[in-house]
């Protein structure tokens, strides 16, 4: 029996400085947790709503920047619904809002554009605060930066008002910076 490791099928798994060795454990989770439901979606690629979701539901941190416990159940009920009728229609596409540059060398295989970018925006930020790895705040304040990735699409459905989530996150951050 083979097992393979990347997590899309027909694809080597990526040798970004991100997409493996170099994450913290839980940003690990969290890359795994977004593989394995691009996978069971179909999907080719890693997306934002696929980083969303994981993130929602491994990262406490960033469940708390949400506006309350009903706000994050519509959140978690429309990541869901992805793979029964909500995201059928991105299904075979490849997420590209357009709004940042993505990676577009081999080492981007398997991930969308945006969720490459939403990766190396918070892997940057990261570093900004003098941290190696990216936590999941990070991860968050990365994915709502982009005002056209299927993640914001997500969270506008549900309710959430964007730009005050992106405040709650950054803010959170700033307050967890040691040099801040």
């Amino acid at each position: 029996m083979h097992i393979r490791t990347s997590g899309i099928p027909g694809q080597a798994a990526p040798n970004h400085p991100w997409a493996g060795a170099g994450l913290s454990p839980a940003m690990t989770g969290v890359v795994t947790g977004a593989r394995r439901r691009a996978v069971r979606d179909g999907d080719r690629h890693v997306d934002t709503a696929h980083l969303l979701h994981s993130l929602v539901e491994s990262d406490p941190e960033v469940r708390d920047a949400f506006d309350g416990g009903p706000q994050l159940a519509r959140v978690l009920g429309y990541l869901v619904q992805r793979s029964i009728g909500y995201g059928l229609r991105w299904q075979g596409t490849q997420e590209d809002s357009g709004a940042f540059p993505a990676v577009r060398e081999p080492a981007g295989e398997g991930w969308s554009p945006s969720a490459a970018a939403a990766m190396d925006r918070a892997a940057h930020r990261a570093l900004l605060r003098g941290e190696l790895h990216a936590d999941g705040l990070d991860l968050l304040v990365a994915l709502v930066a982009d005002p056209r990735c299927r993640a914001v699409e997500v969270l506008e459905r549900a309710g959430v008002a964007v730009e005050a989530l992106h405040g709650r996150a950054a803010d959170r951050a700033a307050m967890e910076d040691p040099q801040g």
